[in-house]
């Protein structure tokens, strides 16, 4: 009985220990969930921020080490999109939290929008590590010997965008139709190819309607004019400067299909559409195509008065290419610059004039734009500090009262200010 007594008390001791070192143990694991100790939103330029998976570590909808944590696309997943032949499966890092750890998680999402998280991304702040790394979503490609090219099926697919499709986060199109724009000779700037796909895209300049400029598919253009507009199928319109009686321009408006005549209305409206009217002007007035009930048979022609409209700023964006450097300021003009381009009275003319790429970038040059330092850091004992020497690789054609961005190469290094003597780094 003794025996058994004891053995009881032996038992229940022994599990009382167990309990306890249970509870012990279920409390440290508790007390050592992360804790963010800092949050912020990454602000260097968006293409500068484009990464790739690499499958060895979980999305979450919090830092995956917080108390609450969730999976939302697991290592599984992640290593799928990691070895995805897809554009779409890049992702944007875009905010940043740090740890009582020491690691630091980035908030991404997928170029296509459908998986956004945290995942870890080593422990240096502000560098892509652990889970992701930086990634090029586009290759330099080899320029087309014949650069001026045309639509080659002028319609509703294979538009401009302002990137091609998802090398970009929210690439999207300039326009969404291109048949008005079948006759437009289109330049070629610029080439490259989908990292991942390894199609290429070209990027095209529209100096008529500068409102298309942008990438398209490489296969959706021809160095051979396709389906021009002529004067048997529609109505001609000469537009005339109603303040001086110069011709500006003639344009073929075809008439819709099924149609032999339009009306003097239908013919004004055509006659305002962009592509048609001339680039800087407007109507002179409505009814300027005569009686309101006139009408206009095929191969038929009419004047259109127009007057200038009024002046407006072409605003000039200097603009990183290349993202290898750390550069994470705003890039401006220095002022003696800036000065130069504000009195030159080539950045102001009519709204909606065509500024050509080879005159904006005659004119940066004349007032020194074409090679500039920004000094961004206190100079050390030698009076030196950091530096960024800009230097002007191309810019695009451009539209009297919108914007145009010149694109310069960055090179880091040191000055002893914006207007030393700059000497780049080893």
């Amino acid at each position: 009985m003794q025996s058994s007594l004891a053995k009881s008390l032996y038992i229940g001791l022994a599990a009382l220990s167990f309990g306890a070192v249970a509870t012990v143990s279920t409390t440290a694991n508790a007390a050592s969930k992360a804790k963010v100790t800092s949050s912020s939103t990454l602000k260097t330029a968006a293409d500068t921020r484009n990464v790739a998976v690499n499958g060895s570590n979980a999305l979450y909808s919090k830092p995956g080490t917080v108390k609450g944590a969730k999976v939302v696309a697991s290592k599984a997943t992640m290593k799928t999109l990691a070895n995805s032949k897809k554009s779409a499966d890049y992702f944007r890092a875009y905010y940043q939290k740090v740890t009582n750890k020491g690691s630091v998680y980035y908030k991404i999402v997928s170029m296509n929008g459908k998986y956004r998280g945290y995942i870890y991304g080593g422990k240096t702040a502000g560098t892509f590590a652990g889970g992701i790394a930086s990634a090029n979503t586009t290759t330099k490609a080899t320029m087309p010997s014949n650069t001026t090219v045309y639509f080659a099926k002028p319609g509703k697919a294979n538009v401009t965008w302002d990137a091609p499709q998802y090398t970009q986060y929210k690439a999207s199109k300039q326009i969404k139709d291109t048949t008005a724009y079948a006759s437009d000779p289109l330049t070629v700037t610029d080439a490259v190819t989908k990292t991942r796909e390894g199609s290429t895209y070209y990027y095209v300049q529209d100096a008529k309607n500068p409102a298309i400029n942008g990438w398209i598919y490489a296969g959706a253009v021809t160095s051979s004019k396709t389906d021009t507009a002529k004067a048997e199928n529609g109505i001609t319109f000469n537009y005339i400067n109603k303040a001086t009686g110069a011709k500006v321009s003639s344009a073929v408006y075809e008439f819709p299909a099924g149609k032999t005549t339009i009306t003097s209305a239908e013919a004004q409206k055509a006659a305002a559409i962009e592509g048609y009217l001339p680039a800087g002007y407007s109507l002179a007035s409505v009814g300027v195509l005569g009686s309101s009930d006139a009408t206009f048979a095929k191969n038929s022609s009419v004047t259109v008065y127009v007057v200038a409209n009024a002046a407006a700023t072409l605003t000039v964006t200097p603009t990183a290419y290349n993202n290898d450097v750390d550069f994470n300021g705003t890039i401006a003009y220095p002022a003696a610059v800036q000065a130069k381009l504000s009195a030159d009275t080539f950045f102001s003319q009519p709204k909606g004039s065509l500024a050509s790429a080879a005159d904006i970038k005659t004119h940066l040059i004349a007032a020194g734009a074409d090679q500039f330092v920004i000094a961004t850091s206190t100079a050390d004992n030698s009076g030196a500090q950091t530096a960024y020497q800009f230097t002007l690789k191309s810019v695009g054609d451009g539209i009297y009262g919108s914007q145009v961005k010149a694109y310069y190469t960055v090179v880091k290094g040191t000055a002893t200010s914006s207007t030393g003597t700059f000497t780049p780094a080893n």
